[in-house]
């Protein structure tokens, strides 16, 4: 090298090492010459030029922490390649002098921290990781942080790092987990424990429980895998809340406590965050600004949380939020322009990202370098009942496909974008509009409301046919203007006031009260949205989801289509919707041609013409083409969902397995994917096809059960033929009901092995028959062919002349329980038919007695108690501790109301009632 080289490459070492001295002292290190040498200037020292032992020549600084040698920096000329010089940084990480080696702290007779810079790069090799190796990071650490780690090492060597404790997570506790949570964090946790990769990507369907598994995987990480603090990125501010709630309300597997009690959770909107804050929750335009050092405000702000810078951002180390504030980024919905513009505000950080989709494009694959750690499709979701199937009902009108034209000379309303003001202007020159244009260059009021009346005409007869309440719906509009004019049309249309529709936009009257209430109001139906509701919000009961504009991103038109895909028990479901039965399905309905892009994958129920018997069928014989495989999946799925709990053990068991796994399978082998893995393996996909259906091809009594249980959820309304009467008059058929009572003998008797009900009335006459006992009873007798009531059996005996006692109330009024009344007296248990409410009173009163003559004497507060008891007895045969915590109990307290009032004695008082009453 000439003089002139080596003076060039000096000048450029010295321009490195004044960028390097700045970092460290951004950083809170002290940097000192060794002739200045002063160990107590701070609790972090870097000196320069420091002469290690013989042949280990002078490391370029030599870093202190509480006054021991901890680590060397190798500095470098700015484009010189780091990792060719790590055995040189190693080299003096093994020299220490003799003069310092009492001070310093080594593993394995190295310093453990090795950093190699140049100024503009950093390298760092942390040598309690399990096994070393350099990786690049942003800032050299503070020096607190490396004095946490060195502490940590004092504990336990092996363990010092999350790198070292990752390896000895204990077992997960799968019991409240779906099956693609478990596979989500066992990859999650297989990644971080292999290092192969700094980034990990999960694909989960919309609905699937992504946050949940983000808050499991954020306890295990915390408590046991050596994390100190976790980023938690949402896609939109207004998401933040409802993460956070799902932080609140996680309940810890092991002590059952929940999360918040244990770790803080809070919203990020400032650095220096307090040492207890463990997950902070954000947006990623947030962490900009706090990285900024910018005021960050609580609440929803459309400037920040919608702000997509044009060119990519660049980051400048705060002090505050440092490189190492966070062990693990989760990045919630990690499919939008965070990989993009947004993607130094990551790399800015020393931490693993885990990103969570439900549909990564080519940059978050590229992001993540292809380290998709479990996937978790849409169709596999309806076929585990985690998600519901749709349909897709198309509206088109000539506007809005080729667009119209004002002739010149028309006066029209123009209206300013930024303050509303119409004013009114003749054009001079014609104005053509193309479909594209509608709704930004110009509002056709004649298309929107064409398309919602349409909505509104064909709703009940062919969206969603024999309804009467509108369902819940979704309007996606294309911008606040826009959403304000469908609103005010779907209010007119409909001749509905205020109430009935609204517009949910960030800049609507209280955005976050009219979305709870769209969640629960039975009096809400119509929501209009631009982008808030867009992703990531719930909202279970809704069965609409109606694009009035387009949208180009696959991405987003699946987070905006997965708004209509939760399934919701059935009980919340008709608290909503009254005339709803099961949520099985939701409906998109499509007015500018978005399901006509390439990249929206069709529903599963493919083909609407073919009946369920008809497929099922055809499965027999092993004919089903591909889209009726796939429509099968559908039908079976919609089905599994409206099945009672003991309904779907039943034909579990007739299948040999959960009808689920059968529907999966179907699922699979309609998968693109596992159906090119199997023809590369040299099969047919025909065969992949018999495959999955082998299990209903060869089971006959699963085919007719599942026809079965369809007969008895369906029924079928006739809205075309009219009515007349013929005659109307009381009749009593004696010779049906006897034939009733014949029938209700014999089914008794055939079925006495198989149902639990009539085994205890015939077995033990005076023992407890259970509530679940007598539903069996019940769901079994209310098939065809048979489709019996308590009530139509009962009548069946009263008009055959039974020896009836019983009050007036209850005569014609019957409940499930009064099937063991029913037993009782067909067996001859009871030679009188008694309503089972009327005989529990009796009972009761009589208990009463009893009590009385024994000096046991009830106060009007605890009556209260007991009387509400006995009804509960009464409808459901029994009561327990449990049901102290439903209403009416939860008026005076619950359980611990029961505890209060009666005494250590409430246990006792129930079991007495439940032995005295129910036999």
């Amino acid at each position: 090298m000439s003089p002139s080289d080596e003076a060039h490459r000096l000048a450029a070492e010295q321009r490195a090492r004044v960028l390097i001295d700045q970092q460290l002292e951004a950083a809170g290190w002290v940097v000192q010459d060794k002739k200045d040498l002063n160990l107590f200037a701070g609790p972090g020292i870097a000196v320069r030029e420091v002469v290690m032992k013989p042949g280990h020549g002078r490391v370029d600084y030599l870093l202190y922490v509480d006054k021991a040698v901890v680590g060397v920096i190798e500095a470098k000329p700015q484009g010189t390649p780091l990792s060719g010089v790590e055995w040189q940084s190693a080299m003096y990480a093994e020299g220490l002098p003799a003069d310092v080696r009492l001070k310093a702290l080594t593993t394995d007779g190295r310093l453990p921290f090795v950093f190699e810079a140049s100024g503009s790069e950093t390298h760092f090799t942390n040598g309690f990781d399990p096994e070393p190796r350099a990786r690049a990071i942003f800032n050299f650490p503070k020096p607190e942080t490396l004095a946490r780690t060195v502490r940590a090492a004092n504990d336990d060597p092996d363990t010092a790092t999350w790198r070292g404790r990752i390896r000895t997570l204990p077992e997960l506790d799968t019991a409240p987990l779906r099956p693609a949570q478990i596979t989500a964090i066992n990859g999650i946790e297989k990644s971080l424990a292999e290092q192969r990769f700094d980034r990990s990507l999960v694909q989960m369907a919309t609905g699937a429980g992504k946050t949940y598994t983000a808050v499991t995987q954020s306890y295990r990480l915390l408590k046991w895998g050596g994390f100190n603090r976790i980023l938690f990125l949402v896609d939109r501010n207004n998401l933040a809340e409802q993460t956070l709630a799902e932080f609140q309300n996680y309940r810890t597997p092991d002590d059952g406590r929940r999360f918040t009690e244990l770790y803080n959770v809070a919203k990020l909107n400032r650095g220096g965050m307090p040492d207890s804050t463990k997950v902070a929750i954000s947006t990623i335009q947030r962490v900009f600004k706090v990285l900024k050092n910018e005021e960050v405000p609580e609440g929803d702000d459309q400037g920040i949380d919608d702000f997509v810078p044009e060119a990519p951002v660049e980051v400048a180390y705060n002090p505050d939020l440092p490189p190492e504030a966070f062990d693990l980024v989760i990045v919630d919905e990690a499919h939008r322009s965070i990989y993009g513009v947004w993607r130094r505000v990551l790399e800015y950080f020393d931490a693993h990202v885990v990103g969570l989709t439900a549909t990564p494009g080519k940059q978050t694959f590229g992001f993540f370098r292809q380290n998709l750690v479990s996937e978790y499709t849409y169709p596999q979701s309806v076929a585990d009942g985690v998600n519901v199937d749709f349909d897709i009902y198309r509206i088109k009108t000539e506007i809005s496909e080729q667009g119209s034209t004002i002739e010149a000379g028309t006066i029209v309303p123009k209206v300013d974008r930024r303050t509303r003001v119409e004013r009114l202007e003749e054009l001079d020159e014609d104005l053509e509009y193309t479909g594209k244009q509608l709704d930004r260059a110009v509002t056709a009021k004649s298309q929107i409301r064409l398309v919602l009346e349409t909505f509104r005409d064909r709703l009940f007869t062919e969206i969603f046919p024999g309804r009467s309440t509108v369902p819940k719906t979704l309007i996606f509009a294309k911008d606040d203007a826009h959403a304000e004019e469908i609103v005010t049309t779907v209010r007119e249309v409909f001749s509905k006031g205020n109430d009935f529709a609204a517009k949910i936009t960030y800049n609507a009257r209280d955005p976050k009260g009219q979305l709870q209430a769209f969640r629960t109001s039975p009096t809400l139906r119509i929501a209009v949205t631009v982008d808030m509701i867009a992703t990531g919000t719930d909202v279970k009961p809704l069965e609409c989801v109606f694009f009035m504009r387009d949208v180009r991103s696959a991405q987003y038109f699946e987070q905006m289509k997965g708004r209509g895909a939760r399934t919701i028990d059935k009980a919340t479901f008709q608290g909503v919707t009254p005339d709803a039965e099961n949520k099985t399905r939701f409906v998109l309905v499509d007015a500018v041609g978005v399901t006509e892009h390439e990249y929206v994958e069709p529903p599963l129920n493919r083909d609407k013409s073919i009946s369920l018997k008809q497929l099922l069928d055809k499965a027999a014989t092993l004919n089903l083409t591909e889209a009726e495989t796939a429509t099968l999946a559908s039908r079976l799925s919609a089905l599994e969902a409206q099945l009672a709990p003991e309904e779907r053990t039943e034909l579990d068991g007739v299948a040999g397995q959960p009808l689920r796994t059968i529907v999966r399978a179907l699922v699979d082998a309609v998968d693109p994917d596992r159906q090119a893995k199997h023809v590369e393996a040299g099969s047919a996909i025909q065969d992949l096809l018999d495959a999955a259906i082998e299990p209903i091809a060869a089971n006959p009594d699963l085919r007719a059960r599942i026809i079965e249980l369809r007969r008895a959820h369906d029924r079928v309304i006739d809205e075309v033929s009219a009515d007349t009467l013929v005659d109307a008059y009381g009749v009593v058929d004696t010779d049906r009901a006897k034939a009733t009572i014949e029938s209700w003998k014999a089914y008794l008797e055939e079925h006495r092995a198989e149902i639990t009900a009539i085994q205890v009335i015939q077995e033990s006459k005076e023992r407890r028959i259970a509530f679940p006992d007598i539903q069996e009873l019940a769901d079994r007798i209310s098939r065809p062919p048979y489709n019996w009531t308590p009530d139509f059996i009962w009548d069946a005996y009263v008009a055959l002349g039974a020896n009836y006692r019983g009050s007036n109330g209850t005569r014609t009024r019957h409940s499930l329980t009064d099937l063991v009344s029913l037993l009782r007296y067909t067996v001859g248990v009871d030679d009188e038919l008694v309503p089972y409410a009327d005989r529990v009173q009796e009972r009761y009163v009589g208990w009463l007695a009893q009590q009385g003559q024994a000096g046991v004497t009830f106060s009007n507060t605890e009556r209260w108690w007991l009387d509400r008891m006995v009804a509960v007895i009464a409808a459901s045969a029994g009561i327990t501790a449990d049901d102290l915590d439903e209403a009416p109990f939860t008026e005076r307290g619950g359980v611990d109301g029961a505890l209060r009032d009666l005494g250590d004695g409430a246990g006792e008082l129930i079991d007495a009632l439940n032995q005295e009453l129910t036999a």
